[in-house]
């Protein structure tokens, strides 16, 4: 499995009609819900996917400060198959580029609640009261070096 980190400008159109898809997929479709996932922030954004020979396998973006909350974020993580470790692994790659790499010193995300445990895990804890994003709950969710 390759990780391969790039910014918006750098993607590839198959790359980015790839991702594109897979998110609709996994945000939209599987979680029949309807809402704008073509957000904007792509093109503030490095994008980071597991990929072999069958293609992107998992994916997350790491979103500059300032475009959706004051800190650097990390959203769309998304794995193609559950449960088998992608994703945790992805989330820990993109934490690290994200501090070590861009210098980044804290990280806000807006996870869906089920998912709580998989960002524990990583080092966020939650910093906010359960809120409906979009009819599907979330809670806000912080990780500093601080």
């Amino acid at each position: 499995m390759e990780l391969v980190i790039k910014r918006f400008d750098e993607l590839t159109l198959q790359e980015l009609y790839e991702i594109l898809r897979l998110r609709v997929n996994v945000f939209v479709v599987e979680q029949h819900c309807p809402y704008p996932e073509i957000d904007g922030r792509d093109a503030f954004s490095h994008h980071l996917y597991y990929r072999d020979e069958d293609g992107i396998q998992a994916y997350l973006r790491v979103v500059d400060a300032g475009v959706s909350f004051t800190e650097a974020s990390i959203g769309r993580v998304l794995s193609r198959k559950r449960r088998c470790g992608l994703a945790g692994s992805l989330l820990r790659e993109g934490i690290r580029f994200a501090h070590e790499t861009l210098g980044v010193d804290a990280l806000r995300i807006e996870a869906q609640t089920y998912a709580r445990g998989l960002y524990e895990k990583a080092g966020f804890r939650q910093v906010s009261e359960e809120f409906l994003e979009d009819g599907i709950p979330h809670i806000q969710m912080l990780l500093d070096w601080e």
